[in-house]
């Protein structure tokens, strides 16, 4: 979406989901003097009319990616004043990457009441190294660059299929773009770009997160319209729990054990184990037959969620940013309250599993990532509502 700012005219991207996080970007681009449509599951956005390069913080501080304006507006229009980020409330996740790599491209940058404000008369081409992979500012500086003057190449790229699909579609527009799906990115700016369509690839945590919800509950489910290749730790980490995963070029499917196999997980960058699988895959290790540690390396306070497992039963132990999880032969419900979107994921498999009833509070993080995620583990048998008023 940010990348429309690039170019003017009319864009159309297809197979979009009904998320929050879909909606607060097509406001703030709304605000920018873009057209926005959204119909079924087609988003129409149309930029002949972008004439405001700011990003207030009404809208950023709902979520973090709203700094993937940066890049594109600075890029296109020489000037731009973007909120510093808000998001789900974990964890310092600095943006000083998404900065660093502006100012390497040859912009003015200043950090001034809240707000990065951004100028340059024409961004040049530089060399980037990143220390540690970062989708974000691996996305952000690549948008900037199509439009910079001469050639740009960023070093330790990040490699993760949306960074792909991302750099896929400025090539639609028009942009040349060397080492797509590799660590190495060799961009050669040019004058212009042009609207293009697309259609967006399938959300790989989505996946994730229905077959640990199948492996939980010791279903059988196969997942329709997905790409397995994008998930291949996830699926590795399942098989060696005790699940059995068929797949096609499109399809996954899961047949569960009656006993989950305790498995250890680290989390690292693509096309590692997810960090956004990393408190779904807790819940599942929380009725595995035996120990586990789950360590995050990505974040190293992504863990809100422990103490609400632990109130449905869960034996959790927490030291730095490994969790050890031993086992127990059942949780029961209780009343828990979610912190953040995979976290309410995480909670909402529990819930499924647990003895009773569980009340989870503040669900409208979920709806931030996941597109009627209540309606669709209800249609594969789960009981399980969403009720007005309970979001305190």
């Amino acid at each position: 979406m940010p990348a429309t700012i690039l170019a003017d005219g009319v864009f159309t991207l297809k197979n979009v989901p009904h998320l929050k996080d879909i909606e607060t970007m097509g406001k703030l681009l709304e605000v920018m003097g873009v057209a926005v449509e959204m119909k079924d599951h087609t988003l129409t956005l149309n930029t002949s009319n972008l004439k405001k390069y700011e990003a207030p913080y009404e809208h950023v501080k709902k979520m973090r990616a709203s700094i993937y304006v940066l890049g594109p507006l600075v890029a296109r229009y020489g000037y731009a004043k973007v909120s510093l980020p808000g998001g789900c409330a974990w964890g310092p996740r600095p943006v000083n990457l998404h900065i660093e790599g502006i100012k390497k491209l040859g912009a003015d940058i200043e950090i001034r009441e809240g707000y990065i404000i951004a100028k340059a008369k024409k961004l040049r081409g530089t060399n980037i190294a990143f220390d540690v992979p970062s989708v974000g500012a691996t996305g952000n500086i690549m948008m900037a660059a199509v439009l910079a003057e001469g050639t740009t190449i960023i070093e330790n790229a990040a490699i993760e299929p949306e960074i792909t699909a991302l750099a896929e579609f400025l090539k639609k527009m028009g942009a040349y773009i060397n080492g797509i799906g590799t660590k190495r990115l060799e961009i050669q700016g040019i004058d212009s770009l042009h609207p293009a369509d697309e259609v967006l690839i399938p959300d790989r945590i989505e996946t994730g997160t229905f077959l640990v919800a199948a492996a939980i509950t010791h279903g059988n489910v196969t997942l329709l319209n997905t790409n397995p290749q994008h998930l291949t730790a996830v699926i590795a980490k399942l098989e060696s729990a005790g699940a059995e995963l068929t797949s096609t070029s499109n399809t996954i499917t899961i047949k569960s054990p009656k006993i989950i196999k305790p498995v250890d997980v680290t989390t690292a960058v693509y096309p590692g184990f997810p960090t956004d699988m990393q408190a779904q895959w807790m819940a599942l290790m929380t009725i595995a037959n035996g120990s586990s540690v789950i360590t995050d390396s990505i974040y190293l306070d992504r863990f809100k969620h422990v103490p609400e497992l632990m109130r449905l039963g869960a034996s959790i132990d927490l030291i730095k940013n490994s969790a050890f999880v031993k086992g127990v032969k059942k949780l029961t419900g209780a009343k828990v309250m979610s912190t953040d979107l995979r976290a309410s994921a995480c909670l909402v498999l529990a819930g499924l599993i647990a003895e009773g009833t569980t009340e989870i509070l503040r669900v409208y993080h979920l709806d931030r990532g996941y597109e009627s995620l209540e309606k669709k583990l209800e249609a594969l048998g789960a009981d399980i509502r969403r009720v007005a008023g309970k979001e305190y």
